[in-house]
């Protein structure tokens, strides 16, 4: 047990108490309940509600433009923290304990942003908010599955990640509504609901499986020379394309209901109508990139999704805003906000299907290495639209840019290295 322990904070982004059979007091589908209320609440309402929220809050003048824009880019930069501790603390305490407890600090953060005491404030907490959203991002995946039969988990994961687009859908239907009660209404609705969701997934949390003793100091041990370089190359490789990827997603995922709303002029109404519509895309986004992977391979389905993104960035990048342009532009990119996930996780467990051990580790980096870009893309381009007269087809066209960026480095890495 010493030996675990030890190989666990060397390691501490392989959580020990992920492994093992299902526990038979939480049958899988409560299991994958639990994950599926989880990003709906760390993703779904705490970091995409505020999207529909932004244009109030600045009509309301509770933060100028700038200030706000920033407040939105303070969730990404708490995500980044999130994922890089979600398994230190996932080693330290039991993992569904650290699941409650993410959930709980989410609804607490929503609950606190109904009272924007000042800029300080409501910053903390919306990194609170991210924190808690990437450290579910990287447990609640990997929990889930890991009591799941394999033949089983290709629909649960893309059950799991709908969460994030049911997030999206009902924030643009609710945030309308409540906001017909005031500001901080909506703020108090949003967090009562993420209270209901935390209950509700309360009780479907796996319990920690025994782990094996030693078996966690021997995984340490091997993991540097186990690891192939093939696989080595390719991982690096794809890291960085779902880092890039994560720059196409910020001019949708942050500005998408600004643009419409006062971009082109069209009101906070119309607005949150195309955030449903960019809900509704991400809430068959998983299941149909799982769908594709199943059909092409995780490796050629990520370069569909690349080539897809890059094409519907390009529509408002080049002033192709008509009606029909920007919805097919919302759909496509909110199918891709929660889709790009499962098949990057598929990816990685491709590339090391004969290492499982390494899986989680490199997860967590691929995790870590989009959150990081995520917040950077976040802030720099707050800073470019207050900087270029409110120029939104600047921030859509590097968007595409990054992401044709991913597709020519996984071109690149593919004739560079040979899967085996």
């Amino acid at each position: 047990m010493a030996a675990a322990h030890r190989a666990n904070q060397a390691n501490p982004a392989i959580p020990a108490n992920l492994t093992g059979r299902a526990n038979p007091a939480a049958p899988p589908w409560r299991a994958i309940l639990a994950g599926f209320c989880a990003t709906l609440v760390g993703l779904g309402l705490a970091r995409f509600g505020y999207t529909p929220l932004l244009p109030a809050i600045i009509d309301a003048h509770w933060f100028s433009a700038s200030a706000a824009t920033y407040l939105g880019a303070a969730n990404l930069v708490g995500y980044l923290l999130g994922a890089l501790l979600g398994g230190p603390m996932s080693a330290r305490w039991p993992v569904r304990s650290v699941l409650r407890a993410m959930m709980l600090a989410t609804a607490a953060s929503l609950l606190a942003c109904a009272w924007p005491v000042d800029f300080a404030w409501f910053f903390g907490w919306r990194v609170v908010s991210g924190s808690a959203g990437g450290a579910l991002m990287v447990l609640a995946a990997p929990t889930v599955l890991a009591h799941v039969t394999p033949q089983q988990r290709g629909l649960a994961s893309g059950m799991v990640f709908a969460g994030i687009g049911l997030g999206i859908a009902a924030s643009g239907t609710l945030v309308p509504l409540l906001l017909r009660q005031g500001l901080a209404a909506t703020w108090i609705g949003l967090a009562v609901l993420a209270l209901v969701l935390t209950a509700v997934a309360w009780h479907g949390w796996p319990a920690a499986a025994p782990v094996a003793p030693g078996s966690h100091a021997a995984h340490a041990a091997h993991a540097a020379s186990a690891r192939p370089p093939v696989a080595t190359g390719r991982l690096r490789a794809l890291t960085l394309s779902y880092a890039l990827n994560a720059v196409c997603l910020v001019p949708h995922m942050i500005f998408l209901v600004d643009f419409v709303a006062r971009g082109l002029g069209q009101g906070l109404a119309v607005g949150a109508q195309y955030w449903v519509v960019f809900g509704l895309g991400a809430i068959v986004g998983p299941v149909l990139s799982g769908y594709l992977a199943d059909r092409v391979g995780f490796g050629a389905a990520l370069r569909i999704a690349f080539a897809v993104q890059a094409l519907a960035l390009a529509l408002p990048a080049f002033g192709v805003i008509g009606h029909g342009g920007l919805i097919v532009s919302s759909v496509v990119i909110g199918a891709f906000t929660p889709g790009i996930v499962p098949l990057v996780l598929g990816r990685v467990q491709e590339l090391l299907a004969h290492h499982p051990s390494l899986q989680k580790a490199a997860w967590s980096q691929a995790t870590t290495g989009f959150a990081v870009l995520q917040a950077s893309a976040a802030y720099g381009m707050s800073w470019l639209l207050g900087h270029s007269g409110g120029n939104y087809a600047l921030l859509f066209s590097l968007g595409g840019g990054a992401v044709v960026l991913a597709l020519l480095t996984d071109l690149v890495a593919g004739r560079l290295h040979t899967v085996k």
